[in-house]
């Protein structure tokens, strides 16, 4: 097997050799792999007299950054909903991290966060803005929804994201800091109906402009894109009765077009691919977030989870009409045509 071996890997080498194109587009790829290893291995420095502001605390990706950033020495304004999520979140974190109560959608409560950051961070100025705070429901059928459901998803994950950067901007630009919004796999490819495919669709669009307006001030722009996590946007029981509710206020006809299983068939089927596909492991994201907020050159996209990787991203490249063919096998077909 050794002679075997070498006799095999001498007729590569040679083979190699004796194609000197072939030989330098290899080490081409090699060098270029590798600087692009190095540069974005590279941080930034003083993070300690650095400021990050973060929405949407209480939970999820928000809650993990907030005590991530406050662990490596960031000092973090955390933006929660609730009280009970700012006290909790207070208790496993250092004395430098602060919390303030923040809606998205007040333009009062933003603007009093502003003051509270513009306080803390005094001339240096805000070096990162994460935008995360986000809501995924009414989620269903674009047919089963009413306008007010799509307005209060879009008032969450995009209006309120917008506002939250523009009144936030002049702080940012004086830090020439970093701003990371989170927009998801379905900001690439829309697969069910309401308001987050939108929005999300949306803070993909401000944040690539954003990027090329800010550059001339040394600001960078991140987007991240998480593939299926376990968290209160990706709750099963509350989405199923999420769905439920949109059925049962249906009018007949609308109702009769479907079939009377069409919700138990969706429910079935959304359940197996959420239990396959969701990782609880959220760190998968927050190493993004984190990684747009300490690299000295942060990527704009960041692809969070394999399914993101490996399935949503990819197909996001493909002709309309193999998506449409395979996430037509996947989701349930109405009954009645």
């Amino acid at each position: 097997m050794t002679t075997e071996f070498k006799h095999i890997s001498q007729e590569i080498i040679e083979t190699l050799l004796s194609n000197l194109f072939l030989s330098c587009l290899l080490a081409t790829v090699g060098i270029a792999a590798l600087v692009w290893y190095i540069r974005d291995s590279r941080k930034v420095d003083c993070i300690h007299d650095k400021h990050v502001f973060v929405t949407g605390c209480d939970s999820g990706f928000g809650n993990l950054l907030a005590c991530q950033l406050d662990q490596k020495g960031f000092r973090v304004i955390a933006a929660c909903l609730t009280e009970k999520g700012a006290t909790s979140l207070r208790a496993s974190a250092s004395s430098r991290l602060k919390t303030i109560l923040l809606d998205v959608t007040d333009s009062v409560a933003i603007d009093r966060a502003v003051e509270v950051v513009r306080g803390e961070v005094g001339g240096r100025g805000l070096w990162g803005l994460v935008n995360n705070a986000g809501r995924s429901m009414p989620i269903g059928l674009d047919e089963w929804m009413q306008l007010e459901d799509f307005q209060k998803v879009l008032a969450v994950n995009l209006i309120g994201m917008i506002e939250v950067t523009l009144k936030f901007l002049p702080l940012l630009k004086k830090a020439q800091g970093r701003v990371v919004n989170v927009a998801s796999v379905l900001g690439r490819l829309s697969v069910i109906g309401g308001g987050y495919c939108l929005s999300k669709w949306g803070v993909e669009a401000f944040s690539d402009g954003l990027r090329r307006e800010m550059q001339f001030w040394g600001m960078k722009v991140s987007i991240i894109e998480p593939g299926y996590f376990k968290t209160e946007v990706t709750r099963l029981d509350l989405i199923e009765a999420n769905m439920e509710r949109l059925w049962h206020r249906l009018p007949a006809e609308v109702a009769a077009s479907y079939g009377e299983k069409y919700v138990e068939k969706f429910n079935k089927v959304q359940r197996f691919y959420m239990n396959i596909l969701c990782s609880s492991d959220l760190s998968k994201v927050t190493w993004c977030m984190e990684h747009a907020l300490t690299a000295r050159h942060p990527r704009t996209r960041y692809g969070a989870g394999w399914d993101a990787k490996l399935f949503w991203i990819p197909l996001s490249y493909f002709p309309a009409f193999i998506t449409d063919l395979l996430l037509r096998a996947i989701l349930p077909t109405p009954s009645v045509k």
